[in-house]
């Protein structure tokens, strides 16, 4: 299993955490949290990939720095 910590631009309220959230309940990770300014994600490296997890923040709206 795989963890990564990602800081994210642009999130500033709890509005802000459950849009990222939501795109995030799309993958499949292992596990995730999500806070005002970053994103703490684990998965299984076959299954899914650091970008896609990327990908889904920048859908939600925000920017991973």
């Amino acid at each position: 299993m795989e963890e990564i910590k990602l800081m994210v631009e642009g999130m500033n309220c709890q509005h802000c955490v459950k849009a990222v959230e939501v795109e995030l309940e799309e993958l499949d990770l292992d596990s995730f949290t999500v806070e005002i300014g970053k994103v703490t994600a684990k998965f299984d490296a076959k299954k899914i990939n650091a970008d896609l997890i990327k990908n889904a923040i920048t859908e939600a709206g925000y920017r991973v720095l």
